[in-house]
Formats: C-alpha cells, structure tokens, sequence
C-alpha cells in the first residue's frame, strides 16, 4: 500500500486501532477517557443478546421444540451442568447459572465481531462521521478494547466478593482473609493477607487479560491480512497477494470461529470456578 496512493501499512493500523473516545488520542492515563465505540457495540450486543434469550423463553413449549429453542436448550443444559460440578449450592446456581449463560453468549457475540471485513463498519462511520462532527475512528470488537475485558474482570471479582461474604458472613470472611492458607498464628496474620489479596488480584487481571490478548491479536491478524488485499496490482505480484489476501483470510476466519468460541467459554468457566471458590471455606 503505497504512500502516494493512500496511508501507509502502519499509519493503516494505527488508524484502526485508535477508539472513537471523548478525549484526544494517547491520553491512556486519564481515567476521564470513555471509548464510545466500545461502549456502543459492547452494549448493543448485550441487549441483542438478552433480547434473544428472553424471545427464546418467552417462545418455548413443552411439545417439540423449534430449532431455535432446541439451540438454547442445549446452551442452558450445558451451562447448567457446568455450574452443578462447580458450585454447588442450588440457591446460588438460581443467580449463577442464567449469569454464566448471558456471560458466555454476550462474550461470543463480541468476539464474533471480528469475524466482520475490517473495514466494513469504519468505513460506513467514515462517511457518518463528518456530518455529526465525529473523529473518524471506530473499533467495533468490544472485546480486543482492554477496559471492556478487565471490566467484564473486575464484575467476576465483585460477584466474587459478594458470594464470599453472603456464604461466610462478613466475619467470617474477614477471618479467612487473615488465617488462610498459612494457619491463625497472628504472626502469619500479614502474610495471610497479603496472599489473598494477590490472588485476588492475579485472578482478575488474568481472566481479563487472556481474553483481551488473544481478541487483539486476532484483530491484528485480520488487519495484516487486510493489507494484502490493499496491496493488490495488475502485476505477478500484486496478484499473487490478491490470492493469498483471499486465502489467508478465509483460513484465518475459519480458525477464528475456535478462538472466539473458546475464549468466551474459557471466560465463563473461570467466571464459575471464582465463585464457586468464593463457596468453599478455608
């Protein structure tokens, strides 16, 4: 893709990586900063979502199901049976398991949003965008954007503290936090502490970052891929990056389906095991 023909390969995926924000770019450090992109589509999802699931419910019968309810049939038995062997109180599993199956579903969705042509929502915003007066960038994988995964983190961990103090009672919890996992002799009382709150915090930033870094890098993937198509010529060359754009793209797409599919379920079953732990006394 040559300079005097349009942008450059890196100002191409600079472009594409910077949020529609309500701050100038690169003010990364200011917590004033919203990406309204991610914000938008991570929404509209969820309520898509939530729609979807309550017209299923609100739809089924006890004859022969329809494809459509035999499909989410099958995602709330799976969801179900997951939840039974980690958490094991039925009450909870009331909250846990509707909870993990919008979790499951609304992550899928997100991810599946880069199974979209890389450039075929920024360009429609691209010829939004000058007439209400809006920079021209938008990203619309929720899930590649850091403050959509560690805020979907940091919910899991809240979750996670209100079960720990609903199972255990505050006091109770407090006691673990302090006598757990090295024993209740108060000179172990500090590094009690400082453990739990390193798991806590590992966990969290873990479970959001692994979900993060593998959507990026897919994104990544499909940009790259795009350029190849951007880069074609009437020439031996040119056409031969024109195959391998085509190639390339539906080989990586194909692969894609796995990632987003397993990262929303490693997501969610992680979600479970942090609460079902929240469950288990030390």
């Amino acid at each position: 893709m040559a300079a005097e023909t349009g942008p450059s390969a890196g100002e191409y995926i600079v472009h594409h990586l910077q949020h529609l924000q309500n701050k100038t770019p690169g003010n990364v450090l200011d917590f004033g900063v919203f990406n309204f992109d991610s914000l938008f589509w991570a929404i509209l999802l969820g309520v898509v979502t939530c729609y979807f699931l309550w017209k299923a419910a609100r739809k089924a019968t006890p004859g022969v199901p329809g494809r459509f309810q035999a499909a989410v049939e099958i995602l709330v038995e799976m969801v179900e049976s997951q939840a039974k062997g980690i958490v094991h109180s039925a009450e909870s599993r009331k909250f846990v398991s509707p909870l993990a199956l919008v979790v499951f579903l609304w992550i899928l969705v997100m991810n599946a949003m880069d199974l979209l042509p890389v450039d075929l929502l920024p360009q429609i915003w691209h010829g939004v965008a000058p007439a209400v007066g809006s920079p021209d960038y938008m990203r619309v994988v929720p899930t590649a954007d850091l403050s959509v995964s560690m805020g979907l983190s940091v919910a899991v961990l809240l979750i996670c503290l209100y079960y720990n103090i609903k199972i255990k009672g505050l006091g109770g919890w407090i006691h673990e936090l302090f006598t757990a996992p090295f024993g209740s002799h108060p000179l172990l009382w500090i590094p009690n502490f400082a453990m739990q709150v390193i798991e806590f915090v590992s966990k969290t930033i873990s479970h959001g970052m692994r979900l993060f870094g593998n959507m990026y890098a897919g994104e990544l993937v499909f940009m790259l891929i795009a350029l190849m198509g951007g880069a074609w010529s009437l020439s031996a060359t040119g056409i031969f990056l024109a195959i391998g754009h085509v190639i390339a793209g539906w080989a990586w797409a194909v692969f894609h389906i796995l990632i987003i599919t397993l990262q929303a379920f490693v997501f969610m079953m992680l979600a479970l095991v942090y609460v079902g732990q929240a469950h288990d006394a030390h």
